[in-house]
């Protein structure tokens, strides 16, 4: 059974982080690319950050670049999303996402409050 568990949000001050951790099971999780969508009250999913598989390389929405660091380990299934300087316009139920080839999994998500 695949799942995709997320964890570590929650309320924060403008200025402050977070870390988020994705537990993946039920695939192989190596081979898939990851990715972390966000979506706010009103507004559509967009994609915040995706590590690739193999050397892992990484992409950043412009929003987030010099923010965010996206990292994956493959030993213990998880893909992580460390915010840093978080802004009110962070606020977002945070998704995590495998895809390989026509296989595509989204976790339950988890909500990230940044206000004062």
């Amino acid at each position: 059974q695949v799942q995709l568990v997320e964890s570590g949000g929650g309320l924060v001050q403008p200025g402050g982080s977070l870390r988020l951790s994705c537990l993946a099971s039920g695939f192989t999780f190596s081979t898939y690319a990851l990715t972390w969508y966000r979506q706010a009250p009103g507004k559509e999913r967009e994609w915040v950050a995706l590590i690739r598989s193999g050397g892992g390389g990484t992409s950043y929405a412009d929003s987030v670049k010099g923010r965010f660091t996206i990292s994956r380990d493959n030993t213990k299934n998880t893909v992580d999303l460390q915010m840093n300087s978080l802004k009110p316009e962070d606020t977002a139920v945070y998704y995590c996402n495998a895809k390989w080839l026509w296989d595509d999994y989204w976790g339950q998500g988890t909500q990230v409050t940044v206000s004062s």
